[in-house]
């Protein structure tokens, strides 16, 4: 069992605080083994076995909690009969109610709880009201290239990271040893899973062939400038509806859509003009979870690696803390805008700054922002040059590795 050292930390940092931890990603990204971990540490620690709880819904263990007095009974049998219980509880949606349970062990017993979800509607359900203030959301999501290195106890150079572009970050793809074919049965099996149980049976979605040709245009635009409308009449326009002449209502583009966010395969970064210190409402743009993903959806082709690019910097802002936006700067975009506290970044990916034309390309927009926020360029270039105006450059893998 592979270590997601930051991860652990994160969750020790709230060891023993008053509020509840809600682990939230895609599904298979690593939230059940980091609660084992978490538990491993918790004995470490000098903590009795009979004080950890962990309860994992995935399971047919639990079959028989099917509500959430159940939920409740099974836990006041199994805590312990002295000291402080650690619950440890995978997948709760799966019980009706079960967020009334997890209120009253606040409630009625000295607990620290932890719980995973594989989908937002976990926290937009009756626990967000009844427990208001009173927990802490840490998302999780496939592996950095970092942990990619550490997991395959391999290190940094241009295959590992083409391997890692190639196939991402899912932590069971880790011992496939890199066979193509291996891989994509291992990612087809989580999508469709995901799509399956987090998308389609969650939302209740009614138009399946409609749902996968909005994520194969997705997935094929990561990157690009997006909207409902936009996604609506592409799928048209391209033939991608062979069945309708029609454009598929925005309205239903946009729930289906938003159905892909909740279960976290798509993350948007929504447009925010620099000058006017605003959020705008359209045109936004998509990121696939895992690059991966979207190479078995598409293909392993080689025509869009700035997007690819793209989507892995997205991913790692993220993983490190921060709301990622899109940039606009009069006519111009910057890649990103990444924000933390009081701590601000602008970013342009290119793959290369091969030419004096990509480079003014690049630099035009950073240029435009007439403030004393760090700026640079992520390149897959290895450059001497490390800055161009006071605007740095740093090669993607030394990025990511940081």
């Amino acid at each position: 069992m592979k270590n997601r050292q930051s991860y652990l930390n994160t969750l020790l940092e709230f060891l023993d605080k008053e509020v509840i931890k809600v682990i939230v990603g895609v599904r298979r990204c690593g939230k059940s083994t980091l609660l084992q971990l978490f538990a491993a540490e918790l004995k470490k620690r000098g903590i009795p076995d009979e004080n950890i709880l962990h309860i994992n819904f995935e399971s047919m263990k639990y079959r028989d909690i099917s509500d959430y007095n159940l939920f409740y009974d099974y836990v006041t049998n199994h805590r312990p009969e002295s000291g402080k219980a650690y619950l440890l509880i995978d997948e709760p949606q799966n019980v009706p109610g079960w967020e009334k349970a997890v209120n009253s062990f606040k409630v009625d017993f000295d607990c620290d709880i932890y719980i995973t979800g594989s989908n937002a509607r976990l926290l937009s359900s009756e626990l967000s009201t009844l427990i208001a203030g009173r927990y802490v959301e840490i998302k999780l999501y496939p592996l950095s290239y970092k942990e990619y290195l550490d997991f395959h106890g391999i290190e940094k150079s241009d295959k590992t990271f083409e391997d890692y572009l190639k196939f991402g970050g899912f932590p069971s793809i880790v011992e496939l040893g890199g066979s193509v074919d291996r891989v994509n049965d291992v990612l087809d099996g989580i999508f469709n899973t995901v799509i399956v149980k987090d998308v389609i049976a969650k939302n209740r979605i009614k138009d399946e062939e409609l749902l996968q040709k909005i994520i194969l245009f997705l997935a094929d635009n990561v990157g690009n400038p997006t909207s409902s409308n936009s996604v609506a009449n592409s799928l048209v326009s391209e033939g991608r509806m062979e069945n309708s002449k029609r454009a598929p209502a925005a309205s239903t583009v946009e729930s289906y859509i938003g159905a892909l966010e909740k279960a976290y395969v798509f993350y948007e970064a929504r447009r925010y003009d620099v000058k006017g210190k605003n959020l705008l409402k359209t045109l936004g743009k998509y990121f696939i979870v895992d690059i991966g993903l979207r190479n078995m959806l598409l293909g392993y082709r080689d025509v869009d690696r700035g997007h690819i690019l793209e989507n892995v910097v997205f991913l790692e802002l993220k993983r490190r803390g921060y709301n990622v936006f899109v940039g606009k700067v009069d006519e111009k975009e910057v890649d990103f805008i990444a924000e933390k506290a009081s701590h601000r970044m602008y970013i342009q990916v290119c793959e290369t700054l091969g030419d004096a034309k990509t480079l003014e390309r690049e630099l035009a927009p950073l240029l435009a922002i007439q403030n004393n926020h760090e700026k640079f360029i992520i390149t897959n270039d290895k450059t001497f040059v490390e800055s161009y105006d006071g605007i740095r450059v740093k090669n993607t893998a030394d990025w990511l590795c940081e």
